[in-house]
């Protein structure tokens, strides 16, 4: 210690501290952020994430009036979707105007195979077809399969991928 401004004023010096004080506050830091990551995902030792099956469109291609059939085999994961479960499938023209949506039943495991009649009105060109387990939200993205609450939906996707298979709509 010594005095640094030679009015009595004293100052204390301490050579090396504020970088072990700041290192020490990093460390801790990291260590937190770490553990918080972990308890906000998914268990990490749990199984892996299941997420819905891949589903096929087939024809590629229709004209309105054929009949496409929208298939998914059942996960290979522990889906658990329940006795009840159903899957919703939307077609969308190529204006993106959904133009027919519907629920089918599905499997425990996200199996289902829907055929639909491509409807008459429907224009030609690009169109999509969506297919997801309804009552389940996936936008969390973890694979975890969180019901939603019978009842009234209050909520709204916003975020999440949309996976939409392409259909090729003919002309009549």
């Amino acid at each position: 210690m010594g005095d640094s401004s030679g009015g009595g004023k004293r100052t204390l010096r301490t050579k090396g501290t504020g970088m072990r004080l700041t290192a020490a506050a990093l460390c801790s830091a990291s260590i937190l952020a770490a553990v918080a990551g972990l308890a906000g995902c998914r268990d990490p030792a749990g199984p892996p994430p299941c997420m819905p099956p891949t589903y096929t469109v087939s024809p590629a291609e229709a004209r309105p009036g054929d009949e496409v059939t929208v298939r998914a085999q059942d996960t290979t994961c522990d889906a658990r979707y329940g006795a009840d479960a159903r899957v919703q499938v939307t077609v969308r023209d190529a204006a993106g105007v959904n133009v027919l949506e519907e629920l089918a039943p599905m499997t425990d495991d996200g199996g289902f195979t829907f055929v639909f009649t491509v409807p008459a009105e429907m224009a030609a060109g690009q169109a999509g077809v969506s297919a997801y387990p309804y009552g389940v939200d996936w936008c969390d993205d973890t694979g975890v399969n969180n019901r939603v609450a019978s009842g009234p939906q209050a909520l709204v996707r916003v975020s999440c991928a949309e996976r939409l298979v392409p259909l090729v709509i003919l002309a009549g």
